[in-house]
């Protein structure tokens, strides 16, 4: 598929840290973030004028999934503007404690774990062409996403049997399965939910589940377009060597624990490779591919970058330390430990790893780094300002967006789904668009015409009443 949607859905961790003997249940802290987006909708469901939703899920974690978007890079906008939403939203929150008088502090954090073990998801959708076997996909693309973290993951400072290590990745010690149907017990790589919300006998949903949060711009763009060119290799059947991996699952934790990326695993047919030599073949195909290939150029530009990626992993890490998460956390928990005079061991290294990751750009220190120009962007500030409340224009978001934004203006009751939007005091009112590549339809388009019309004769009414 040259065109492609994407959409990415991040779970945060939120802390109620209590400066007293009063506190406040996280459940309840949850519900004020919520509180100010109250509309007719489901009170902690809710669809956002950019297109988005922003829901509780699962273990009490305030997830945002961003609207359909047509490129990686859109994707990119749209997971940014989450976090800004999610911290104007914390705000209110804080408000609200004040309010109850229970002095503490409210954070959250766009990371995979907790102090206590548990883990929350970062998971990538990809609109896939049904007619390709799923499974065939899975396994062809599995040895990718395995050894995709050496320029994905997060970073982790972990303890272990072995003592307290960095590890490449937060998300890969809780995965558990190649391929399976939950995303909470028995975690897998590639999710089989069969949930297109799109045509069904057109497109299924792929929905990978092993990737880290990342806070880094460059990391995620790099990140969700090279699986979108892997992707696009394994659909036009370029692949032609296999790298089916003989343990996947102790390998993703194996390559997670070694920094040099040049541990060798093995393949089922007996060979070994290290992970950089595995997304070296990957990469070398994406540039042969490419030559004979329409490609977009956002995704030329991210296989030029993963080619550079892998050049500095052989040689120097450390030249990556503007651009991938875990190296850039890595230098900045070094230059810690140097400053202090302490060990990877001391409980401060362990705050420094999770206040990474805060989103609050006032006090993240991934943010207090972005603002003293010492990580790479490629985003402006003005565009993700904008996709807070504006939806992406060249997919079914936009006309989900502008419907929300003209509903709630007129006090229209509505309810509405990825794919169906209803309304009408008894919600009879419906339209499907199962089309997510459409940006409008002469269903919606009547319905908005209506709204305004509806508007429109309530705006006489009242001059009407006034000027008698």
């Amino acid at each position: 598929m040259q065109k492609r949607i994407f959409g990415v859905e991040t779970e945060y961790g939120i802390i109620f840290t209590p400066e007293g003997r009063k506190t406040l249940p996280v459940e309840k802290a949850i519900r004020f973030l919520f509180e100010k987006l109250i509309t007719t909708e489901h009170f902690l469901n809710v669809f956002l004028e950019n297109g988005a939703r922003f829901y509780q899920d699962t273990g009490c974690h305030p997830e945002y999934a961003t609207p359909e978007c047509a490129s990686p890079r859109d994707v990119i906008i749209y997971d940014r503007a989450g976090e800004r939403i999610l911290e104007d939203l914390q705000g209110y929150a804080e408000e609200k404690i004040r309010e109850e008088r229970v002095p503490g502090k409210l954070s959250i954090f766009k990371n995979n774990t907790d102090f206590v073990g548990n883990s929350y998801g970062c998971h990538e959708n990809y609109l896939v062409d049904r007619d390709v076997d799923f499974y065939y996909l899975a396994e062809q693309l599995i040895p990718f996403l395995v050894t995709r973290q050496i320029f994905s993951g997060a970073g982790k400072v972990l303890q272990t049997q072995d003592g307290v290590r960095y590890h490449i990745s937060q998300r890969a010690q809780h995965i558990y399965q190649k391929i399976s149907g939950t995303t909470t017990n028995d975690r897998s790589i590639i999710n089989t939910r069969d949930e297109p919300h799109a045509d069904r006998e057109k497109y299924r949903r792929l929905h990978v589940i092993v990737g880290d949060s990342n806070m880094s711009e460059y990391t995620n763009f790099v990140k969700i377009a090279t699986c979108a060119v892997v992707l696009q290799m394994i659909e036009d059947n370029f692949i032609n060597k296999d790298f089916t991996l003989r343990h996947p699952v102790k390998a993703i934790k194996d390559i997670s624990y070694d920094t040099s990326c040049k541990n060798k695993i093995r393949l089922e047919n007996g060979r070994e490779f290290s992970p950089i030599e595995i997304q070296r073949e990957y990469c070398d195909m994406a540039l042969r591919y490419m030559e004979q290939a329409t490609v977009s150029d956002q995704l030329r530009k991210a296989v030029g970058d993963w080619a550079e990626i892998l050049e500095c992993l052989e040689h120097d890490p450390d030249k990556l330390d503007r651009k991938i998460d875990w190296v850039i956390k890595r230098k900045l928990i070094q230059r810690y430990i140097k400053k202090h005079g302490i060990s990877l061991e001391d409980p401060r290294v362990m705050m420094i790893d999770l206040q990474y990751h805060d989103i609050r750009m006032d006090r993240g220190l991934f943010y207090l780094m972005e603002r003293a120009g010492s990580v790479d962007r490629i985003l402006s500030d003005e565009e993700i300002v904008k996709a807070k409340t504006e939806p992406p224009q060249d997919t079914r978001a936009r006309m989900r967006g502008d419907f929300i934004k003209l509903a709630r203006q007129n006090n229209i009751q509505y309810d509405l789904d990825w794919s169906n939007i209803r309304l009408g005091n008894l919600l009879n009112v419906r339209v499907i668009c199962n089309n997510p590549f459409e940006t409008d339809t002469e269903k919606v388009t009547e319905l908005v015409r209506t709204i305004q019309k509806t508007n429109l004769r309530r705006t006489s009414l009242s001059k009407l009443v006034i000027q008698s």
